[in-house]
């Protein structure tokens, strides 16, 4: 309360926002469905697009340019996905969205940081992605990397905020 003159004016208090926080398997269950959606998306137009240009599917290894254009479609799809939505299709379909810890929306440089520096990390070490599961706000390392957590969208819990 501020006294001005006699007056008691109510200073106006911003809400607080609480989030549920989304924890380890449904964040595995929303990441595997982008999975099939990225092997799907490379199955049905990269694959088709290299054979009728007669370039080679059977090298293998992730320097073959086929394993650089899927790796281009994994990384795209997510950065994209998330900075234009806060979520993938897989999140989605789960109710989750990407949500950062600090500043109000999701800029270009946290959705690069993280989902293209961070993920890469975690992808490359599977075990890493398990962190979720023992962290207070569920993040995952690239989470961590980037100050942004995964929450369930549809649970946000506005409450006064109390000095």
């Amino acid at each position: 309360m501020i006294e001005n003159d006699n007056q008691i004016v109510e200073k106006a208090q911003s809400p607080a926002i609480s989030y549920h926080y989304a924890g380890f398997w449904m964040r595995f269950w929303a990441y595997l469905l982008d999975g099939m959606i990225v092997f799907s998306i490379n199955g049905i137009l990269v694959k088709p697009l290299f054979r009728g240009l007669g370039v080679s599917l059977s090298d293998s290894g992730f320097i073959s340019p086929y394993g650089i254009t899927a790796g281009l479609i994994f990384y795209l799809y997510f950065i994209l996905m998330t900075k234009f939505y806060g979520q993938t299709l897989g999140k989605m379909v789960f109710g989750l969205k990407v949500v950062p810890l600090k500043g109000d929306r999701l800029t270009w440089g946290t959705i690069i940081f993280r989902e293209g520096i961070g993920r890469y990390i975690s992808a490359t070490f599977n075990f890493l992605y398990a962190v979720v599961a023992f962290t207070p706000k569920k993040q995952g390392l690239h989470d961590i990397f980037a100050d942004t957590t995964v929450v369930h969208e549809r649970t946000k819990i506005v409450e006064p905020a109390y000095s």
